[in-house]
Formats: C-alpha cells, structure tokens, sequence
C-alpha cells in the first residue's frame, strides 16, 4: 500500500465510530482522518491526500459530492451501511469512483426485529405508556403468541435468514418470499396466509412501495406489519389507510418513509414537517424507532473492520 493509500477520510464521524477507528486503523497499515460533519461538495477538500472515504447512511451522495470528491482525488468510497440507495452509484462510476458496501453481524437488525414483532403482538406500546402514568390495569385485548402465527418474511438475506433461525425457535409457522430461496412462495399467497410480515430487502426501483395499497389489501385481515429494512419499502399513505381500516392490526416501524433529515436528530424543539410519520406515532397500534436496529457494539466493530479491509483491498487492487 502506498503511503498516499494509508490515509482514510471518514465522514460523518461521531464520537464512538471515531474512537474505534483510531483503535482499530493501525493494524491495517492505515491512519484515519477524522471528520465529524457529515460530506459535502463543501468539505469534499478535507479528503485531499486519501484515495479513500468512508461515509454514513444517512448522508445522500448527489452528482456534486461525488464529482467533488473525485476532484479531490478519491477513488473509493465505502458507505458504512449494506445500501447504496444513497449514493447516485452512476455517476461515481462515471467520475471514476467505486463505490463499496460493508457487511455487518446480521444479528442486531434480527434481533431487533424479533422484539419488535412481539412488541407488537403484545401491545406494549400501549402497555408501558399507560404504566408510565400509573394506569396497571391490563389491555382489553389479550396479546398473541408466535407459536400459534404464521410469519412472513420477504428477502431471505444475512438480516432475513438470520430472522428466520430465531423465529424457528418459537415454534410457529414461517412462509418465505425471496428468489433465490428453494422454498420461496409467491409474495401474494405470502401476503393472505401470513399474521405477521417482515421486510428484509435492499430499496431499490422494483422494491420502491413493495408493499402500495393494492399489495396490503391483499393481505390477511389483522395483519402486523415490521419494517427494520428501508423505510420506502411501505407505501406510507396506504399503510395509514389500512391500519384505519382495520385490515392491518398493527405496525413495528424501525424506518419510515421521508426519515432523513429527522431521525438521528434533536426535534423535541423544532416542528417537524412530516405530517404522516406524525400520524403513524399518534396511533396507539404503531411502533415506531428511528433507524436504530443496526446499533450495537458488535455491528459498531463490524462496521469499522469491514471499511478498514475494502479500503485496504481497493488501495492492493482487490476491489
């Protein structure tokens, strides 16, 4: 590796993901420039000297950031994240900059994902707001058990599978829709059996409203819906109907729809536009977290060794 390849730019930093990268960077020949704004054709200078940068999710990649960024001598640039539905991949590539994923523990977002779903089986959005208050009596409704649902999962992925290995532990049924899984079913025929549907697929131009309003019409009547993938895998507004409806009993939210700009921030002060993310915390059957099924320490080490060897990949020519 050259010394010029040595140097990381790492974008978007905040306090621990730094602290690991100083940690872990030397033993793989590399020193870590440390900036905690997020980039920008801005500060795409602070990357001068480094053929490689890393960036966070929440960040978006447009052309001027990238052909800025080329300018300034990048050649790589890993997003600390499995999607690239933040990055206009295209025209990096044009301007002559790859661009790489990192792989994570599948079993923070699976985890996650689990207890979402009994979460809301349970009622316990309901349930822990009323006993906060000092209101102990139990909810009207009783909850229900895995064992006696069946579960859907849409992507059989890491994050996907690994969802299934856990569920298989409750005993339940589990129906799969993914191309390139032997047992896969039609996602339709997966939507009317199933009690609870899980997402697990990238966000791409096909996935875009996977689930729109003529999909969740189609879906077993009092149906739970998770989401721990991307939040635009829902149509939001037809979500919102459904669960008015009835015809979905409830919703675990970890992404929704427009998130950007609002989850990871301080908004307890400042209004916030997103009128339908507002509807959807208002109801009592709709949990919703802000994009933080990825965040353990095991998937923060994850994160960090994994940026740390495709740079060091792409500056050898392994990329």
């Amino acid at each position: 590796m050259t010394a010029r390849m040595s140097r990381i730019a790492i974008y978007g930093c905040g306090p621990d993901e730094a602290a690991a990268f100083r940690a872990a960077a030397p033993r793989y020949g590399m020193e870590p420039v440390v900036i905690e704004a997020p980039v920008a054709a801005e500060n795409s200078g602070l990357a001068a000297g480094s053929r490689c940068v890393s960036v966070g999710h929440r960040t978006r990649l447009t052309g001027p950031v990238l052909a800025a960024l080329s300018r300034a001598g990048v050649g790589y640039v890993s997003t600390r994240s499995v999607g690239v539905d933040h990055i206009d991949t295209g025209f990096a590539q044009r301007v002559g900059i790859t661009v790489g994923t990192v792989a994570y523990s599948p079993g923070s977002v699976a985890d996650y994902t689990v207890m979402l779903m009994l979460m809301a089986l349970r009622d316990a959005k309901s349930t822990v707001l009323r006993a906060e208050v000092h209101d102990y009596r139990l909810n009207e409704a009783r909850g229900r058990e895995l064992r006696d649902l069946t579960v859907g999962v849409v992507g059989a992925g890491r994050i996907g599978s690994a969802v299934i290995t856990r569920l298989a532990g409750f005993g339940g049924r589990i129906l799969v829709h993914d191309v390139a899984a032997a047992d896969s079913v039609p996602l339709d025929e997966l939507l009317r059996a199933s009690d609870v549907v899980t997402l697990h697929v990238p966000l791409t131009a096909a996935t875009r409203h996977l689930l729109d309003r003529t999909r969740l019409e189609r879906c077993k009547p009092g149906v739970v819906l998770v989401n721990t993938a991307r939040g635009a895998l829902l149509d939001t507004e037809a979500l919102l109907a459904a669960l008015e409806s009835g015809r979905v009993a409830g919703a675990a939210l970890d992404v929704v729809d427009g998130e950007d700009g609002i989850f990871s921030t301080d908004r307890r002060n400042d209004p916030i536009g997103h009128k339908a993310l507002l509807r959807l915390q208002e109801r009592p059957n709709v949990i919703v977290s802000p994009h933080t099924a990825y965040y353990t320490d095991h998937g923060l080490r994850d994160v960090v060794e994994n940026t740390l060897v495709n740079c060091r990949n792409f500056g050898s020519g392994e990329q």
